[in-house]
């Protein structure tokens, strides 16, 4: 198993919290490419808009110079 940034317990976390789709076959769970690809861009759009948000606040608070 190899997706940089992402350990095999954490994946697992995820494929049974239902944030990325799986079968299972046997005792093995298959997950396609593309849904891990997905999931790891909605997190990216996520973080940026977190961090867009953050930036709002501390302009709001006069904490950031834009």
């Amino acid at each position: 198993w190899e997706i940089p940034g992402c350990s095999k317990p954490y994946l697992v976390k995820l494929l049974e919290e239902g944030k990325i789709e799986y079968t299972k076959v046997g005792k093995h769970r298959r997950v396609k490419h593309e849904d891990v690809i997905d999931y790891k861009q909605k997190m990216q759009e996520e973080q940026k808009k977190r961090l867009i948000e953050m930036m709002h606040t501390d302009e709001d608070l006069g904490l950031y110079d834009s």
